[in-house]
């Protein structure tokens, strides 16, 4: 009964979480975005003190519930487990691995250094959540939309509107590389080893590890029934039930009660086992007092360094437009500044799936290895939309109202001569000027050209950096204007 309703609370959960990267409608953002900020690191990025004593108040309970039921990665572990057992025609057979403390460690050490540091393209390819988010916004999206898009063409000869089309973008090819190099990596081991990587590098994992050592709540070996059988070491997917010398290593055992739904004999049971010395390993004991409370430390100072239309209607094919070289990234209205962006966002590409208006994009600089920075060739930052800030789970994106978000500049208009229509070809245009939302754009005439041609004046006081300018500009492959991002928001 415990594990089916592990099961299901999991299955829930994935679902939900997966839907949140997948929805292009905003609708699962809007309600299940909590979801998001009740992962472990996200909060700690977020300082939300309140979900982070939660959870490791429900792992002294109950053990590593959260890495069997919470975590997206760990139950998509779960999943490639089991499809590879039905592949191969049998369930798996795992059996007891000592652990590799040495690894662990390490990488966790890594992780809290390279986040306190601010070191985002290290400890973002290994936080658990965000490389689920990777995965889920690089390649299962696509997956998706196509499907969505195949079903649109069905209801449309169908003279149904239930569906309708959405353009399928992929939004950064390094962040798509990391996905697929993380995706089969864990296929290789998950489909043979189970939660060897949830035990062996997921910084979470080891953290969670600490504190389930002295779980209330644990599964307890009863020797004198245990008739030596192995079934449940052979369930175990974190590979750590030692049937000889019958003993448990709690600090990789993420509760998922296999190994008690396969024991016949009634030998394991999940009960109140606080104190009790009846199957602790040797190794067990653990790290040192000082080396618990070195790693406490390390982790609490992480929490207080982190304290569309087309332009053309014609028939003509419109050559797509690159991207400018901008001497500074446009990070979304809400994060304050690029510098408060690289301290909290673990790259989790969550306000990139969110985002309805095709701006935001992974970046590629080491500085800010695939956090979020705005691009404006398939839309611009319109003013009435806020989504980015509602569902970013760390605080690297904080709230902003609508209201404030028009008066809230996150970068600046510049006039490229050389790429304007009126100075170049000598047409009319002002484009940009009509369809500013700010009206931070005037038209005035040009010295000594015939016909009254004007070009565009940008006044940088009214300019709040959105991008409309520059994507409806029809000067191709690169716009007569742009945006430069500024490095520190000004609110006016």
């Amino acid at each position: 009964m415990l594990r089916k309703i592990r099961v299901v609370m999991a299955s829930v959960l994935f679902l939900l979480c997966l839907m949140l990267f997948l929805d292009f409608t905003g609708f699962f953002a809007t309600y299940f975005g909590w979801i998001a900020k009740i992962q472990l690191v996200p909060a700690i990025l977020a300082v939300n003190l309140v979900v982070v004593v939660l959870l490791l108040l429900l792992t002294f309970l109950f053990g590593r519930v959260y890495c069997s039921i919470v975590c997206p990665l760990g139950v998509f572990q779960d999943i490639i487990s089991r499809v590879g057992s039905k592949i191969r025609g049998h369930r798996p057979a795992f059996k007891y691995m000592k652990e590799l403390k040495w690894l662990r460690y390490s990488f966790l050490l890594l992780f809290v250094v390279t986040l306190i540091a601010g070191i985002p393209a290290v400890y973002t390819l290994i936080e658990p959540y965000s490389s689920f988010g990777r995965m889920a916004n690089a390649l299962f999206a696509p997956l998706y939309q196509w499907g969505n898009n195949a079903l649109a063409y069905l209801a449309e000869r169908l003279d149904s509107y239930a569906f309708y089309r959405s353009e399928v973008i992929f939004k950064g090819v390094t962040t798509l590389i990391v996905a697929l190099v993380t995706i089969v990596l864990l296929f290789v081991l998950a489909g043979r080893k189970g939660r060897i990587y949830c035990n062996s590098i997921c910084p979470v994992g080891t953290l969670l590890g600490l504190v389930s050592k002295v779980a209330l709540f644990r599964p307890v070996l009863d020797i004198s029934k245990c008739t030596s059988c192995h079934m449940c070491a052979k369930r175990c997917k974190s590979s750590c039930i030692d049937v000889e010398s019958g003993k448990i290593d709690y600090s990789r055992c993420v509760v998922c009660f296999d190994c008690i739904e396969s024991c016949k004999f009634g030998a394991l049971e999940y009960k109140f086992a606080f104190g009790k010395k009846t199957q602790p390993l040797k190794s067990q004991d653990g790290l040192s007092r000082r080396e618990f409370l070195a790693v406490s430390s390390l982790m609490a100072g992480s929490v207080a360094l982190n304290a569309q239309n087309k332009v053309d209607g014609g028939l003509a094919a419109i050559e797509d437009k690159i991207a400018p070289e901008r001497k500074i990234s446009i990070v979304p209205p809400g994060a304050k500044s690029i510098k408060n962006l690289s301290d909290h966002c673990t790259a989790c590409q969550l306000c990139v799936s969110a985002c309805p208006n095709d701006v935001l994009r992974p970046s590629d600089s080491l500085e800010r290895f695939m956090q979020p920075e705005s691009s404006y060739e398939k839309g611009f930052c319109r003013p009435e939309c806020n989504k980015c800030s509602q569902v970013c789970p760390t605080g690297a994106i904080t709230p902003l109202a609508v209201e404030d978000k028009v008066s809230t500049h996150i970068g600046h208009a510049v006039w490229v001569e050389k790429n304007c229509l009126p100075v170049a070809d000598g047409v009319s245009c002002g484009l940009c000027a009509n369809r500013c939302p700010v009206g931070a754009i005037s038209m005035v005439q040009i010295e000594g050209a015939t016909q009254g041609l004007k070009r565009p004046v940008v006044d940088q006081e009214k300019c709040i950096g959105c991008g409309a300018c520059e994507y409806l500009c029809p000067a191709r492959p690169f716009s007569a204007i742009y945006v430069e991002g500024n490095d520190v928001h000004i609110v006016k």
